[in-house]
């Protein structure tokens, strides 16, 4: 592979994680479950993955358009809000208990991963702009495809690797700093991330509604 192979890979990992460490919904589950798993980021980013490749290639089929009719983006945008504001709405009501992470985010990590990224309408809007400009390029830009198939692997390879990555590290470090929480710290954080999920999910249905 040439120069502008080994750059743009390099663009697609800079791009990737300036999204990957935005706060959102994949975030707070990451925060979440590593309270109760060091290892929950990674099965999380598995299960946010799940919902993400299969969009890669309905975008790299040329298909992304769908996505892109307002009907689309309202039902996308109600049922994902909605979603949200339910677990958000769970955790602020029982940030003080310990059950609470089991309750609003129930089922193993890679569920909370599947959940918080298909409940994101914004995941799907940034697939169908940028990803789709990074996976099938413009008329100044080159795109995965026009490195071939092998270009499109090595995009989602460095991309993913970028949301496993990230997901692994928030909750390798929440878990091993949770003996340090207080009563009240506990409260706080789950009640903090509860706020920012609920949020997310009003302003997902606003968004795409009003």
């Amino acid at each position: 592979m040439n120069w502008e192979f080994w750059a743009f890979l390099g663009a697609v990992g800079i791009i990737s994680l300036s999204g990957v460490m935005m706060p959102g919904p994949v975030m707070v589950a990451a925060i979440a479950k590593g309270s109760e798993n060091k290892h929950a980021g990674l099965w999380i980013a598995l299960g946010h993955l799940m919902v993400e490749i299969p969009l890669i290639i309905i975008i790299a089929m040329g298909f992304h358009y769908v996505f892109k009719e307002d009907w689309m983006q309202g039902i996308i945008g109600i049922a994902g809000g909605g979603l949200l504001l339910y677990m958000g709405i769970q955790m602020i009501r029982m940030r003080e208990e310990k059950e609470v992470v089991e309750k609003a985010f129930p089922g193993h990590p890679v569920l909370a991963g599947i959940v918080t990224t298909a409940g994101n309408p914004y995941v799907i809007l940034w697939w169908v702009t940028v990803g789709a400009a990074l996976i099938v390029g413009t008329s100044d830009i080159s795109g995965a495809l026009d490195f071939g198939w092998i270009g499109l692997l090595a995009f989602i390879i460095v991309h993913e690797t970028c949301d496993i990555l990230w997901d692994w590290f928030l909750s390798y470090s929440v878990h091993r700093s949770k003996d340090l929480w207080t009563p009240k710290a506990h409260s706080i954080i789950f009640g903090v991330c509860g706020v920012v999920l609920a949020v997310f999910g009003v302003y997902f249905i606003l968004a795409f509604w009003v």
